[in-house]
């Protein structure tokens, strides 16, 4: 049953199209992902159907006593002595006139504060983002509402707190309650969703499934949209060329043909091409020493609250580690004593030769909200260089979808997204071989996500990265850095080889002493989820790897056999007696190289069969 139908909507934002007579409708029992790129409308969409924005034109219907609520990115919290409180006052809870129905909504709100780790004694003042929105999302579940409409719930939270939150919903809307939730979180997307909803240039298209179905059936049909646009464009050049002929063509009197050109024109011109992409570029500059950050019995604590305690971790050229943890171990503050910015209390610390550092913090304290664009990017000049090459300003800005009119637009005014593209922009304009990213996926929409997914991966120095998105720590980072203790972080840390799943099979048991919710949560990651096995996809990294696996074991081939040539010689005895120790340890490494090559890549090549097996059974299926 529908409980909501939008047909023929229109809504604008100044020139801009936001809906363009579009259509949709939801169904009872449904858990909807919206997504689609940032400013496409997503977030207008969303407060249209909550009844807080109205369509310029079109209608929606809604089904007869349909309970909604709607929590916004950034909820507002009033003003109260604690988190309970205030959550007490936006719910209106003291309202309810029946004493039963009162402390039941009350039990219920005190019961979602725990299952989502909420400090419920708080201050709101001294919340975090993320505080905030858990609390937010806590008071909207205790509700019950038969549509619960979410905006980007997952930006702020932990890994944790996100898993739990799935669970939450998968097992609560269904049956007839139904979710729609904006978010570019692909492996929430995958866990949760039912049905992918597309918003793109101002259309509404419908994917049944979750994102990894939505992801086969969208490569598909933009190669079909590709050609049909190459075929059009062919027939409305021929049809131009004809109507040049002048005389020729009003002599033949072939008025339908001329009408039809018209069309064509009309069509063409009212075509809304597919939106850009981000062009991203990393001037790596020139490289570091081979250790890059060396920790020696590190450790630092604030109070009673120990953050770091006896760490020893050494950080290689070309590493690209991923710091993995709940919000309050303290990531921000290793990340500030690795990079030497914050005195330890004892240990430590050795940085290595010719660093270039760039840094992306989460709270984008970096960003001058007085000035414009512009003066954020090269100050004083219309040029920046990148990698040797001059580059204008606005032609630097358009690679990071800003348009020339938004160069003079001061800080202040930008949304999320755009203050998050500003920040790459500004620190990829320099040369840096360690880039420390410290959530950099927030607002961002996944395109856009993506391609810093694989900029990154073919960045040649070294990373460190501050992320709670699963999929991306899977396909970034080469070894992770976590709390030996998850689910209560006491200073231990410990790495692991691999990206995130990788880090869920080899950390440590919890201890039998937590608590049994916790420990579920805390578990859940390590059991297989079918959602992420759906869809067996090889990383461009694991591509470019296969690809270059090859000529690599020719190479160590051919050097062991030139080594053994050069060992069998008749004057080798002559050699210096440091070039023959050095040879013989070669000779004797070189073997097991080569075979480590072969293993991985018969791994690979493997893997890339099992990949194209399931696309092509997808496609037929």
């Amino acid at each position: 049953m529908s409980i909501i139908t939008l047909s023929d909507a229109e809504l604008a934002w100044g020139d801009l199209p936001l809906l363009d007579h579009a259509a949709m409708s939801l169904e009872a029992g449904e858990r909807v992902g919206l997504i689609g790129r940032n400013g496409t409308g997503k977030s207008s969409l969303l407060q249209v159907i909550a009844g807080v924005e109205k369509l310029d034109a079109g209608e929606i219907r809604r089904a007869d006593g349909l309970r909604r609520i709607y929590v916004e990115q950034e909820p507002f919290l009033p003003p109260a002595p604690t988190l309970r409180d205030s959550l007490v006052a936006r719910g209106r809870l003291e309202e309810i006139a029946d004493d039963r129905d009162k402390w039941t909504a009350l039990a219920r709100l005190d019961e979602y504060l725990q299952k989502l780790g909420v400090r419920a004694h708080l201050e709101p003042a001294a919340a975090s983002g993320g505080e905030k929105k858990r609390a937010a999302l806590a008071l909207a579940l205790s509700m019950k509402p038969d549509l619960l409409l979410l905006d980007e719930p997952t930006n702020h939270l932990d890994v944790d707190t996100i898993l739990a939150l799935e669970d939450i919903l998968k097992s609560e809307y269904r049956n007839g309650r139904t979710l729609m939730v904006i978010t570019h979180d692909r492996a929430f997307l995958d866990d949760v969703a039912t049905r992918i909803l597309e918003l793109d240039r101002g259309v509404l298209r419908s994917y049944p499934g979750n994102f990894a179905a939505y992801e086969a059936r969208k490569n598909d049909e933009l190669a079909a949209e590709e050609l049909q646009r190459a075929r059009f464009d062919k027939f409305w050049a021929q049809e131009e060329v004809w109507i040049r002929k002048g005389i020729e063509a009003r002599r033949t009197r072939n008025e339908g043909r001329v009408r039809r050109l018209e069309a064509l024109r009309r069509e063409r011109a009212a075509r809304r091409e597919r939106l850009g992409q981000i062009s991203l570029s990393i001037d790596a500059g020139e490289k570091s020493g081979r250790i890059v950050a060396e920790a020696e019995g590190l450790t630092k604590s604030f109070g009673d609250r120990t953050i770091v305690r006896d760490l020893n971790f050494k950080l290689m050229r070309g590493d690209k580690l991923g710091l993995v943890g709940p919000n309050g171990a303290g990531k921000s503050t290793l990340i500030k004593l690795l990079l030497g910015t914050l005195a330890p209390d004892a240990g430590t610390v050795r940085l290595g030769t010719n660093l270039r550092i760039a840094y992306f913090d989460q709270l984008r304290e970096q960003l001058d909200l007085s000035k414009t664009v512009a003066e954020t990017i090269s100050p004083g000049s219309e040029w920046v260089e990148i990698a040797g090459v001059r580059k204008h300003i606005m032609s630097y800005l358009g690679d990071f979808l800003f348009a020339p009119h938004r160069a003079d637009v001061p800080v202040s005014n930008l949304s999320g997204g755009e203050r998050n593209r500003l920040l790459l922009a500004r620190l990829f304009a320099l040369p840096a071989n360690l880039l420390v990213l410290d959530e950099p996926t927030n607002d961002l929409d996944i395109d856009s996500l993506e391609l810093l997914e694989e900029t990154l991966e073919n960045y040649p120095g070294t990373i460190i990265l501050v992320s709670h998105d699963r999929r991306f720590l899977d396909d970034v980072v080469t070894q992770v850095l976590a709390p030996v203790n998850y689910a209560s972080p006491d200073g231990r840390w410990m790495e692991f080889v691999g990206g995130y799943e990788d880090w869920v099979r080899q950390r440590p048991p919890l201890p039998q002493s937590t608590a049994p919710a916790a420990a579920e949560r805390a578990a859940k990651p390590a059991r297989p989820r079918p959602a992420r096995e759906e869809k067996l996809r090889m990383s461009f990294k694991e591509a470019r790897e296969l690809e270059m696996l090859p000529g690599q074991i020719e190479a160590l081939e051919a050097e062991q056999e030139a080594l053994m040539q050069r060992m069998s010689a008749a004057d080798y005895f002559k050699s210096d007696i440091a070039a023959q120790q050095a040879d013989k340890a070669r000779a004797e490494a070189l073997p097991a190289l080569i075979e480590a090559a072969y293993g991985r890549w018969e791994e690979l090549a493997q893997k890339a069969e099992r990949c194209a097996q399931q696309d092509s059974r997808q496609k037929t299926g």
